[in-house]
């Protein structure tokens, strides 16, 4: 069996981590980032691909006679055409809840930095401003306790049901709106204009499908509380980045955090590069160690089910 992986410099950082578990099921091809001849050149002949965001679309499939399996190490899937991987007899598994850990704590790193100001504290100190001090405690920038604000969930997979866990251990209050019904007494449903109408943080976990592509846009922004908090960590088409720059520029919003965007990696034209009150980070949610080796060891899992015969985590 021939097996292409298509992207491995994304997933390991100064070889911390090993991709020999795959050479178990046969001929490994590795390329660091394949482009775009070289992935219709081998996917001539290969059984299987594992791939983080490659896309893999129609034409690649008509040029893969043998393949019969797609291994995502991610859990997202829209660089799959999922309708051609179906009528082309193509498997697809993702690795869903490899990386719940991490971006449940990465959300709660941007809502404490934004709630505490350590950072701005921690530079304010290193200026040398704390030894000219007229007092024993500086305080220069607005904090505030996370007891009792309202945070809004989109989207109650496993990733925000983990948010809701900590939210709750802050004494926070927690709405959560989901298109699949749930039943957890610990958090209260609600449709998405009452989340985006009362909550103080909003924080965004769901698959980028249609329905969800620029689901904030101007209208949403404009429901939401003024002054509220944006947090993204899920794709960045579920958010059309003008708007975004609208909302911070104007005030709308207070503060937004993204790991995400339209174009990865960022575009140097990119509106959001300029915005106000807005932290954006590189995609990062997900790269602890912990976190790759796991996935890592869940794509292997998958692709032992598959073959034989009782396939996990199909998405297609």
């Amino acid at each position: 069996m021939k097996i292409l992986i298509t992207d491995y410099n994304s997933l390991i950082y100064n070889n911390d981590v090993s991709l020999d578990v795959f050479n178990k099921f046969g001929e490994v091809v590795l390329y660091e980032s394949i482009n775009r001849n070289d992935l219709l050149k081998e996917v001539e002949d290969v059984d299987v691909i594992l791939s983080n965001k490659v896309t893999i679309d129609n034409t690649v499939f008509n040029k893969a006679p043998k393949l019969k399996y797609i291994g995502l190490f991610a859990t997202g899937y829209n660089n799959i055409d999922i309708k051609s991987a179906k009528s082309h007899g193509v498997t697809v598994c993702n690795a869903g809840s490899y990386s719940t850990d991490a971006v449940a704590q990465q959300v709660f790193s941007y809502i404490l930095s934004y709630y505490t100001k350590v950072e701005s504290y921690d530079r304010l100190v290193k200026s040398g401003a704390w030894i000219t001090s007229p007092t024993f405690s500086m305080m220069c920038y607005p904090t505030d306790e996370l007891s009792n604000k309202t945070i809004g969930i989109i989207g109650y997979g496993s990733i925000g049901k983990r948010v809701s866990v900590i939210a709750n251990a802050f004494g926070m209050n927690v709405l959560v709106y989901t298109r699949t019904p749930k039943s957890d007494d610990t958090v209260k449903f609600v449709d998405l204009k009452e989340l985006l109408s009362l909550s103080d943080i909003v924080t965004v976990h769901c698959p980028l499908t249609e329905q969800s592509r620029n689901m904030f846009n101007d209208k949403t922004f404009g429901i939401m509380k003024d002054g509220a908090v944006f947090i993204n960590t899920s794709r960045g088409g579920v958010v059309e980045e003008k708007a975004l720059f609208d909302a911070l520029k104007s005030g709308k919003l207070s503060y937004a955090a993204v790991d995400v965007l339209n174009k990865e990696p960022m575009d140097k034209d990119c509106i959001l590069k300029n915005a106000k009150n807005i932290m954006i980070t590189p995609h990062t949610c997900w790269v602890p160690l912990a976190t790759r080796k796991r996935l890592i060891n869940i794509v292997s899992d998958n692709l032992t089910a598959f073959l034989n015969g009782t396939p996990i985590n199909v998405v297609s």
